[in-house]
């Protein structure tokens, strides 16, 4: 049987890549931490689609979307004589047209609710703007974005189930092999690369690994850079900061309410077991302060989850609220014994920026745990 070479390096490459990105991409969001390697994979991946697009316009025969398949009555004869096929396609069948196509929106309406969330949630990068009107529906973008993502590994399991079952069914004509040397076995015009799509397939597939390498390698980048400023307490109260920082942690007013602040500021004479007592207009003016800034007013995410899981709103120690401890419940009892943390309230220890007034993911700090 005669040997057609149907796919080219730089679909073969595209397969691959994007394979191996949305791997990473969905072990990358395992971590806090690693939000920024997310983002940067995310992207990726937005570059890549974006060529195959195009490709999939400009691009050579059978990686053409105009070589896709996607008549009804020919799924239907597919799918019905899938164990006898009265026809042989040379690049996707009917099934895997519909499966690709499928899978490329899923991918995209991922990345864009990606990107929506991380804006609306984090108030970091291109689409931040949006976090002032729509950061109390956060929850919400995260949701839709994780639905697209499940989605696309329903779609990926669908994929993958009908090459095997292709391999199974129809082993001679190296369906499966083919995507890695770009031939089957089966009558068929060879398809070539145009001087224009050797052009363009290096441009999309140099570009996308470019965006990888330009938000990994440069802080604060557009793709990532905060948008939340950081505050500096010093300058800003300093009253504040030497009374309260002169024996832990320096927590942000935003992440407490009201009325917790008012009930810590009522007993500062057993102030967890010390006498933090104040002079009355110290007292007062401190306790002004942190009602001002309290989480109530806070568009930040660490102050509109403590808000809504806090059910007692009066409650004064942060480790003891429900949002500290769904954040934290994945972290070793090791970790908070150890000679860099010590106790659950040194919050500084891991969390970088908190003296700041903001608790970023990507300034998490891992602390390596000895013996």
């Amino acid at each position: 049987m005669k040997r057609v070479y149907v796919w080219t390096l730089p679909t073969r490459l595209f397969h691959w890549l994007f394979v191996a990105f949305i791997v990473a991409t969905w072990i990358s969001a395992d971590e806090d931490r690693w939000l920024s390697i997310h983002v940067a994979l995310g992207s990726t991946l937005a570059g890549l689609l974006i060529f195959r697009l195009l490709w999939g316009i400009m691009g050579p025969k059978y990686s053409k979307f105009s070589d896709f398949n996607f008549k009804i009555s020919e799924l239907k004869e597919y799918l019905a004589g899938i164990f006898h096929p009265s026809r042989v396609y040379v690049g996707h069948n009917p099934a895997a047209s519909y499966i690709m196509i499928a899978m490329f929106i899923t991918v995209g309406l991922a990345i864009i609710s990606g990107f929506l969330a991380y804006g609306i949630q984090e108030n970091r990068g291109i689409l931040a703007f949006l976090h002032t009107e729509a950061f109390r529906q956060m929850d919400l973008f995260k949701e839709i974005h994780e639905f697209f993502v499940n989605a696309l590994l329903v779609l990926i399991a669908v994929h993958v189930g009908g090459v095997l079952v292709d391999r199974y069914l129809h082993s001679s004509e190296a369906t499966l092999t083919s995507i890695f040397d770009g031939y089957k076995n089966m009558e068929g015009d060879n398809v070539t690369l145009s001087l224009v799509q050797k052009i363009m397939a290096a441009i999309g597939i140099g570009g996308s690994i470019g965006i990888l390498i330009y938000v990994l390698s440069i802080p604060n980048n557009l793709l990532i850079a905060s948008h939340t400023p950081k505050i500096n307490y010093e300058k800003e109260h300093p009253l504040f900061v030497n009374e309260c920082a002169s024996c832990h942690t320096l927590y942000p007013p935003s992440l407490l309410p009201q009325q917790s602040w008012v009930k810590l500021m009522e007993d500062l004479s057993n102030h967890f077991g010390d006498d933090a007592s104040l002079e009355s207009a110290d007292h007062r003016s401190i306790l002004e302060y942190l009602l001002e800034h309290s989480a109530e007013g806070s568009r930040q995410e660490m102050s509109v989850k403590m808000m809504q899981t806090l059910q007692n709103r009066d409650i004064i120690a942060i480790t003891q609220t429900q949002f500290w401890k769904q954040t934290h419940r994945h972290v070793p009892v090791e970790v908070f014994q150890s000679d860099l943390v010590k106790s659950r309230a040194n919050c500084k220890a891991c969390h970088s920026d908190v003296e700041q007034g903001v608790i970023e993911d990507n300034a998490i700090k891992s602390i390596a745990i000895k013996g």
